[in-house]
């Protein structure tokens, strides 16, 4: 008779680099078998042990993802990103076999923190929106006494990777002919407009500093542009695109504003360049009137600017929450976990730029202590320290019972999608 307390790990896609490949080590070092599917050439760079390749058609791929769990005799699923095509097909699939399903995405609260939460995250999240749980469930938590040291990390690890999957996935593609990626650019013009970027970077450094001089002094709220790659936005959000977003901001900002407040408009760092995002910004700030009270920084520390902001304004980032560490108003356009009454302002955001609620310390507190204890884990993916430390802590985390990660009495979710997440000015 099998061993109720060894599981079979399958993993689908991870993020770019080597953790996958050494969390399944992990795990098998501690008695469990550890399974991979790879779909691209990516993926078959990034595991480099034994695994199955999916040459097929997405349409085939339930069939075949359903006949590999039920075959290999697989207990867990785990996957980075659970909005992915693959991906979504294979979860709805597991969930229909009665598997665990563990899903990992760069985390809630940044940096140095993963998701790693079970059924989904993001907008799939069933975490509540209820303040009350939090403060129940943040109890019996012990409040941190002070700051952690930060997890080294370097860009450079970051290009490493991403260039190393990018290449061996359009290398392989003969290989796997019918995979297409769930980016909605190439890997090749990105990476020409990756290089044409790090070629203007210290011009848009000089930039950046003399739009900061001006601007540091004057009241100003923050708007932290998202990737259109992000399925935060493609998904759990009403825009679809960023663009729509940044339109629906400066529409109400030039309405409901007060005439002596700017908005600040700051670039994405992961944003490869491939949209005008300078011109748009002013040509929309034109069009709304406050071409002279909208600026646009492309490059500079997000904590710096936030540190001095009136608040800030975001579809879903993660900035949102470096914010509420601070203690900055946040108002929230689209779906996010702690878009929670009293963590987030939660009337319109016309209402935001002329009376911003500032956050409930307290409830804020134990919502942070609740998502650090059940749905993040400590490290990082950008240095040897911080993989190891991803790999011990989600063991830990794997291999505990469900109801050990979140009650299972939790109180549903209510699914937020849409334009009801969206108030004020219609775009």
């Amino acid at each position: 008779m099998a061993d109720p307390q060894v599981k079979t790990f399958l993993f689908l896609q991870g993020p770019h680099g080597p953790y996958f490949a050494m969390l399944a080590d992990a795990l098998r070092a501690r008695g469990h078998r550890a399974l991979r599917i790879n779909i691209n050439g990516g993926d078959k760079v990034d595991w480099p042990g034994e695994a199955a390749d999916y040459r097929g058609t997405f349409r085939n791929w339930p069939l075949f993802f359903d006949d590999f769990i039920v075959n290999h005799g697989v207990t867990d699923l785990i996957l980075y990103g659970d909005c992915r095509p693959y991906h979504t097909s294979a979860h709805g699939m597991a969930r229909l076999r009665g598997l665990r399903v563990h899903c990992m995405e760069e985390g809630y609260i940044r940096p140095d923190f993963l998701t790693l939460q079970d059924d989904g995250v993001n907008g799939n999240s069933t975490l509540p929106l209820d303040p009350q749980w939090y403060l129940d469930q943040a109890a019996g938590l012990p409040e941190r006494a002070e700051p952690l040291p930060p997890v080294p990390s370097t860009f450079q690890a970051r290009a490493r990777n991403t260039m190393r999957n990018g290449l061996s996935s359009a290398l392989m593609r003969p290989y796997f002919p019918y995979y297409r990626t769930h980016r909605p650019h190439s890997f090749i013009l990105e990476s020409v407009a990756w290089c044409w970027k790090l070629l203007m970077a210290k011009r848009e450094a000089e930039r950046s500093a003399a739009t900061w001089e001006a601007i540091k002094d004057q009241p100003y709220f923050t708007l932290p542009l998202q990737l259109n790659s992000d399925y935060q936005i493609r998904v759990h959000s009403p825009f679809g695109d960023m663009r729509a977003a940044l339109r629906f901001v400066i529409k109400s900002f030039a309405q409901h504003a007060p005439s002596g407040v700017a908005l600040l408009v700051k670039r994405h760092p992961l944003d490869p360049g491939l949209v005008g995002w300078e011109r748009l910004t002013r040509k929309l700030a034109v069009h709304y009137g406050v071409g002279d009270r909208v600026h646009y920084l492309s490059d500079w520390d997000i904590a710096q600017v936030v540190q001095t902001s009136l608040g800030v304004v975001t579809v879903n980032s993660t900035v949102g929450t470096l914010a509420l560490n601070g203690a900055k108003p946040v108002v929230v356009l689209g779906h996010a976990v702690y878009k929670v009454p009293g963590i987030v302002h939660h009337t319109s955001l016309d209402s935001f730029w002329g009376a911003p609620r500032r956050p409930d310390m307290t409830l804020y507190s134990a919502f942070r202590r609740v998502l650090e204890d059940r749905c993040l884990i400590r490290g990082g993916l950008l240095s040897e320290e911080g993989l190891q430390m991803l790999v011990d802590n989600a063991v830990e985390r794997l291999e505990k019972d469900p109801s050990e990660v979140l009650p299972l009495t939790r109180p549903a979710r209510r699914r937020r999608r849409g334009m009801d997440v969206v108030h004020g000015s219609a775009a």
